[in-house]
């Protein structure tokens, strides 16, 4: 990837050295802070009397060096899930990228199309799929921590189920989309070419319904590299077929689509082979009559973390329906876009470390310690966290010339540069806010979380931007403004509700349930 300046980009009057001073800083408090609150987690609770003979004493080098272990251990078992989790996440987003890019430089109109076709009917679709699969995910990371490996086959086979009846009434919103987004107030143009583009995203939908439980089934039981491999080969499989069909044969859009559609469904295919043909002996026994029993405890989970996730994920959805109504809409959704495609990249991050997440807290919950899981979430949220303080001062820094890998558009530069500032810090609330989603998934409380992101995100987010957006004259930045608040809000009490949770109360809760 070539980072490239334009000469009539606006100028960058910040220096290196001063973002590697904050970031330096800013990783200095994270890293002092985190030590202090793991060090009491090894204490288990010492009187301060207590604490202060050891710091004097000799063997608090010896009590370090355990700390250190801990973590280092934690760490391991935390990146086994979140690697492969994360590369996957990011081929299976920069499909859309180089679709993206490749349709970018056919024309402003096709590429304004797509952005809202992925980002308001497929972010719609994947909110919901993904968000159901995350119920898939708690039910199989307990039951494999509790040893119960017959159950997670069965439980994947009612998740199809479930999902497949669910997708069913998506399909009639891809076929009618040109209408319903002439309703929401995009222009004739860009509603006539998104309704082509929304047909074309039909297949790639059906997969996502096999992609998201099979990846959840497997990564429960630490099996990622298979995922990622294909994942590798997909998105290999994607770059040649676009140059191929697009570059060579000139097929242009219908050529990008062709090879989406190919690339989505190569894990798919890859991932049911290694499933069916000995890939997990202890949890998948074939095909089972007892994946039609019981379903309706799996419809209630699935519902509670589909609402849960996709209320996220719809979110952003929001900001490019809001954003089309504007002056120079095709500007700004171009500009927005590009933002957000910069944002979902990072939240592919988030996502790796919401399954760690989730995949450590409701393996440690089965296996009935509370303090393993207390301290996963603690060593999680701060390596989620350093990364995004990293990627914030990364996106300041370039936010001048980051444009230009998207599209040509000088206007379109100005308007990225404009919304950077806003975009570094959603990173930054992104770093922390999936991660205690992932604890909610492992620790089963979907439903709770769903009502949090409802108040926040749609009650105080989406009202107050609507407020700074149109009626305080802010325009995009008004409403970006006004969302990152509700998202604040929302992270805030995430950050309560997990700290004052009885975690010793949680396992006997489980072990009950078990």
């Amino acid at each position: 990837m070539v980072w490239c300046h334009h000469k009539d980009a606006p100028e960058n009057n910040h220096t290196e050295d001063v973002w590697l001073s904050l970031f330096l800083s800013l990783y200095l408090c994270l890293y002092i802070l985190v030590r202090g609150k793991l060090r009491g987690n090894v204490s288990g609770g010492m009187t301060s009397e207590a604490e202060a003979k050891l710091l004097s004493d000799l063997g608090n080098e010896e009590n370090e060096e355990k700390l250190l272990k801990k973590v280092w251990i934690e760490s391991k078992k935390l990146w086994i899930v979140a690697g492969p989790a994360i590369f996957t996440r990011l081929s299976m987003f920069g499909v859309f990228i180089i679709a993206q890019a490749f349709i970018g430089h056919i024309g402003n109109t096709e590429m304004a199309a797509l952005s809202i076709v992925f980002h308001v009917l497929v972010r719609f679709s994947i909110g919901i799929l993904m968000g159901m699969s995350s119920g898939l995910e708690t039910l199989c990371g307990q039951a494999f921590g509790a040893k119960q490996y017959q159950m997670l086959g069965i439980y994947l086979q009612r998740s199809w189920l479930v999902e497949l009846a669910f997708t069913l009434p998506l399909f009639p919103l891809f076929i009618f989309s040109g209408p319903i987004f002439k309703l929401l107030g995009q222009t004739e143009e860009v509603s006539a070419m998104a309704n082509t583009i929304s047909v074309w995203y039909i297949p790639i939908i059906i997969c996502y319904v096999f992609y998201f439980t099979l990846q959840m089934y497997l990564q429960t039981q630490s099996k990622n590299m298979i995922i990622t491999w294909l994942a590798v080969l997909s998105l290999i499989f994607h770059v040649l077929c676009c140059w191929i069909f697009v570059q060579k044969m000139g097929f242009g859009m219908a050529g990008v689509m062709t090879s989406m559609i190919l690339a989505s469904w190569i894990p798919i295919i890859g991932q049911l082979i290694y499933v069916f043909f000995g890939g997990c002996p202890l949890t998948w026994t074939g095909f089972s009559m007892f994946a039609f029993a019981d379903l309706w405890p799996i419809v209630k989970l699935s519902v509670a973390s589909g609402v849960m996730l996709c209320l996220e994920i719809w979110y952003n959805s929001l900001l490019i329906l809001l954003t089309g109504n504007m002056k120079n809409a095709e500007i700004e959704i171009n500009a927005l876009s590009i933002c957000l495609n910069i944002n979902g990249w990072e939240l592919m991050l988030s996502f790796g470390f919401l399954a760690a997440a989730s995949v450590r807290v409701s393996n440690e919950l089965g296996r009935g310690s509370a303090n393993a899981a207390k301290f996963s979430i603690i060593v999680v949220v701060a390596t989620s966290l350093a990364i995004g303080v990293f990627l914030w001062a990364l996106i300041l820094y370039f936010r001048q010339s980051i444009s230009y890998i998207f599209s040509n558009s000088i206007e379109v530069a100005y308007a990225v540069s404009d919304l950077s500032i806003l975009l570094a810090f959603s990173l930054l609330l992104n770093s922390i806010q999936p991660v205690l989603s992932g604890v909610a998934v492992g620790a089963g409380w979907q439903s709770i979380v769903a009502y949090v992101n409802i108040f926040c995100y749609y009650f105080i987010g989406l009202p107050l931007g609507v407020l700074l957006g149109y009626i305080g004259n802010l325009g995009v930045k008004g409403i970006w403004m006004g969302m990152i608040g509700g998202t604040l809000v929302q992270t805030l009490v995430l950050i309560g509700f997990t700290y004052k949770t009885d975690w010793d109360k949680q396992v006997c809760c489980l072990t009950a349930y078990i």
